[in-house]
């Protein structure tokens, strides 16, 4: 078997030091490189194609959860992280391999014997996806959500989203930044902002309150909402009612 290429992704530089001391002595792996943040991270991955990562999930700028949203076939994830109990029950749901810092050797080599039967088996994807899956439904109210658009990553605070559409399995976030495009279903949204703030006024939109410009009815039972950027929202029957309800 080739020599696994390993990549180490933790903000720390002591947790960075420590991992490689342990994997440079393991004859299976190649180190190609180190990142201090999610933002490098991605575009490692990207550019050194690595067949393992160690990814620390408490970083700052995007946490490691939010890094792999971004990556799309993601390599074996070895995941590192202080005592985190929502992180943890997404692991051990999903039969995920996790370092509980501070770890010793021999942590850190059961992991990587672990890593080299999912490397063989080829099946880290689908369990990546249920990971952020289980994580999602254990997770509270977005803050924030981060995106990509091409090499770029940006960090969209939920104040600033003006709607969200429903593209099949992706969204359009449409916001003070621009707009992007995200593989997220309208019901995480749904439950995962403030309902209070963002009203689900049609089955494709999800309207912040308050970029709402005006209410038009155009036929009997029909109504498009204008936002203050100049957007026409359909508005359906269930959504004028959930409009009425938020404004009062």
């Amino acid at each position: 078997m080739n020599k696994i290429k390993t990549l180490i992704i933790d903000d720390e530089s002591l947790a960075r030091d420590l991992l490689h001391h342990y994997l440079s002595k393991d004859e299976r792996i190649e180190i190609i490189g180190e990142c201090s943040n999610g933002f490098e991270g991605v575009l490692a991955i990207q550019e050194l194609n690595p067949d393992l990562v160690f990814l620390d999930i408490q970083m700052p700028k995007i946490t490691g959860f939010e890094m792999l949203e971004l990556v799309p076939n993601p390599p074996v994830i070895i995941f590192s992280t202080a005592y985190d109990q929502y992180a943890i029950r997404a692991f051990e749901a999903n039969a995920i391999d996790y370092l509980l810092k501070p770890y010793p050797s021999e942590r850190v080599t059961a992991a990587l014997n672990k890593a080299v039967e999912k490397l063989m088996s080829k099946t880290t994807a689908p369990e990546i996806s249920k990971l952020i899956e289980t994580h999602d439904e254990e997770s509270g109210m977005l803050n924030r959500v981060v995106v990509k658009s091409g090499r770029k990553i940006q960090i969209i605070p939920v104040e600033s989203i003006h709607y969200i559409e429903s593209q099949d399995d992706f969204v359009m976030i449409y916001c003070s930044e621009g707009h992007f495009m995200k593989q997220k279903t309208m019901k995480f949204f749904e439950q995962h902002l403030d309902e209070k703030q963002f009203v689900r006024i049609h089955r494709s939109y999800l309207l912040n309150l308050s970029y709402i410009s005006e209410i038009q009815q155009y036929e009997k039972e029909s109504w498009i909402v204008l936002t203050k950027q100049g957007a026409k929202l359909k508005v359906s029957k269930t959504g004028y009612a959930n409009l009425k309800e938020k404004l009062k």
